[in-house]
């Protein structure tokens, strides 16, 4: 299939499918959220619909390296890379449902940002205030055993390589005594490139979980900082080297 039919068939496919899963999030949310306050069930139909959408046609291939390691019994914040529009629903391939911290005009949105509104993820604005003070609301969920995700890179790649962090995440792992566990998304941005609206019909996407990084040992924001960017840019090399192009 050529990619401007193929581009056509998964925005008509999307646009359905988002329209199909808002309408039921939206009855979901209005019967469960007295007693769900952090929208873990409407986030988990969240997670339905993000497995359709990386499941589109069978020469779109994925991989999950490293689920087995996912700490699951003490707060964590988990941090990954970020490519493309598809890494979201990519990385809800995993056994896990995360909280996400996304930047606040995807709530401008019609239908997906309303979504982002019923299933609970936290919005930031991208000014270093708002943003260090909005993640302080993350505290309460991740004490209560809900998983975070945050892309530390702070918005998309423009050319698939890593970005330079911002300290968000750092600050709050160790200001609150949260390990991090970080992941690398390798075949988002050849899939969907950031500014682009053509889908490649065929992708190899992966999902690689690396190991926990505990926080204890590390004197500073910058010095953990360094040291997940330092593991997380290892590790996607390699996940480069071993995909097809």
């Amino acid at each position: 299939m050529g990619a401007r039919i193929f581009t056509v068939y998964m925005w008509s496919f999307y646009v359905l499918l988002f329209l199909f899963f808002f309408i039921l999030i939206s009855i979901t949310f209005v019967l469960t959220f007295w007693f769900d306050p952090y929208r873990k069930i409407t986030n988990r139909e969240l997670g339905w619909m993000a497995w359709f959408m990386v499941h589109p046609w069978p020469a779109w291939k994925i991989h999950i390296e490293g689920a087995e390691l996912i700490q699951k019994d003490k707060p964590t914040i988990f941090v990954s890379n970020h490519e493309s529009f598809v890494d979201i629903p990519l990385i809800y391939q995993l056994p896990i449902r995360m909280k996400w911290v996304v930047k606040h005009s995807m709530t401008y949105i019609p239908v997906m940002g309303w979504m982002v509104k019923l299933t609970g993820q936290l919005t930031i604005n991208r000014s270093k205030r708002s943003a260090i003070k909005k993640l302080e609301r993350l505290v309460k969920p991740l004490r209560s055993g809900v998983p975070v995700m945050l892309f530390p890179e702070g918005t998309r790649s423009v050319n698939g390589q890593l970005q330079p962090f911002k300290n968000g995440a750092f600050l709050l792992a160790l200001e609150h005594g949260f390990d991090i566990q970080p992941m690398i998304v390798e075949g988002a941005f050849e899939a969907l490139r950031p500014g682009s609206s053509v889908f490649n019909p065929r992708a190899e996407l992966k999902v690689k979980v690396l190991p926990v990084i505990p926080i204890n040992g590390f004197g500073s924001m910058s010095e953990l900082k360094d040291y997940v960017f330092n593991e997380m840019a290892r590790e996607k090399e390699l996940l480069e080297k071993s995909t097809i192009k």
